[in-house]
């Protein structure tokens, strides 16, 4: 077998992408390319173990599978531009490379604030080379930490702020309830006051209006014009799909790339997308394309995406039903764990306590049209294993009306 698969994109998702490609029967050549300059590492303990000083990258880094040593890597390269027509793609020092098939995965980056301030001071929390320069600053006596945003990643960095000792660390968010968004007012208001009863403090249904200081940062202004003092801001204000290679090719770009219920990119059969930059319908619930940033997905869609790939590439029959997985996620915040199987936003209108109690270890689903869409755990490991004995019959639940 002839020809080459290239993979825009060197993290986890690219990473699985070479490994199923290979799994599905692809003998040809395999080159992935990716901007940063580590092979694929392990992110989420990014904004815990790492931060508190508990992890080195060598703990993070993932082995590839032997099935897929022979597989090119192209790091510190970043992919700037695609041809889809013509099968090419152009790299950053203007050289192209031709495929015979793409895989899109190029992932996400950190939306930032758009307010006017100093730029010293600021963070987010992707990279290892971010996570590594927030600790030095987190560790410095008297630090005054202002966390923009009450999603996942801020509530663990606040939380594992905390533990390192900051005394001051207030989190900012438009929303009144920390994690509101995805998982509604019943799980928002137990963590608010877990958070509290730690010392993280709260700034809640208002927003950033600017940044005080001259080189650095050292205070944040909300809209009804109070001043936060800060020396550390973290900002944790959602992601933008990397996908402004892919312009001019007459793709659906407005929030990643576009993709069929196999995953297949914009008419291109030649072309398919993983992970976090993939916005696919998920046959299991009302077929709405979505991004999905969690953990799992990027292990989920490759092993799909590579299957429908190689059918193609070989000319051979993929019988294949529409892709469908079961999204899971869980954070670590202080000492007690959220768990979610499913998908509880979609279900946020009809929510349960399963079983336990907000106040302690507590088990929510999520419904629609009365069927269970999600649920989640908060608490210890025994709630995790509650949620845990759930997923089978997540599994099993019919697919909604669109």
């Amino acid at each position: 077998m002839t020809g080459r698969v290239v993979i825009a994109g060197a993290s986890l998702g690219g990473l699985r992408a070479a490994e199923q490609v290979r799994a599905a029967g692809w003998t040809g050549a395999i080159t992935v390319i990716g901007d940063e300059p580590h092979m694929p590492y392990n992110r989420p303990p990014l904004s815990k173990e790492v931060l508190a000083g508990k992890a080195g990258f060598e703990s993070l880094a993932f082995t590839p599978k032997a099935a897929a040593a022979d597989v090119e890597w192209r790091l510190g390269t970043k992919v700037v531009a695609a041809r889809l027509a013509e099968r090419t793609v152009v790299l950053d020092d203007g050289s192209a490379v031709s495929y015979d098939g793409l895989v899109v995965a190029t992932g996400m980056r950190p939306r930032r604030l758009g307010c006017p301030g100093p730029l010293a001071g600021r963070h987010t929390v992707r990279t290892l080379t971010d996570a590594q320069g927030l600790r030095d600053e987190l560790t410095r006596p008297g630090a005054r930490v202002v966390v923009v945003g009450a999603g996942f990643i801020g509530c663990e960095v606040a939380a594992t702020a905390v533990g390192l000792g900051v005394t001051e660390v207030t989190v900012v968010d438009p929303l009144t309830l920390p994690m509101g968004g995805p998982l509604g007012d019943l799980l928002g208001r137990a963590l608010l006051k877990r958070h509290e009863e730690r010392g993280v403090r709260f700034a809640l249904g208002t927003s950033v209006a600017g940044l005080e200081g001259e080189d650095r940062v050292t205070g944040v202004v909300l809209d009804d014009g109070t001043v936060l003092p800060a020396d550390v801001v973290v900002e944790s204000v959602g992601s933008i799909a990397n996908t402004e290679w892919l312009d001019d090719n007459g793709l659906d770009l407005s929030d990643g790339v576009v993709t069929d219920e196999q995953l297949r990119v914009g008419g291109f059969p030649d072309v398919v997308a993983v992970g976090d930059v993939a916005r696919f319908p998920n046959a299991r619930y009302d077929g709405v394309p979505r991004r999905v940033e969690h953990w799992s997905i990027p292990t989920d869609t490759a092993k799909h995406a590579a299957k429908v790939l190689v059918a193609h590439l070989t000319g051979s029959a993929a019988d294949l039903a529409p892709f469908a997985p079961l999204p899971t996620f869980w954070s670590d915040q202080h000492e007690f764990r959220l768990q979610s199987f499913g998908a509880p936003a979609l279900g946020k209108d009809d929510v349960r306590v399963l079983d336990g109690d907000p106040d302690g270890d507590v088990l929510v689903g999520y419904h629609t049209a009365g069927r269970l869409v999600g649920v989640v755990a908060l608490g210890g490991q025994s709630a995790a294993l509650n949620a845990a004995r759930y997923r089978a019959r997540l599994l099993k639940q019919p697919a909604l009306t669109a």
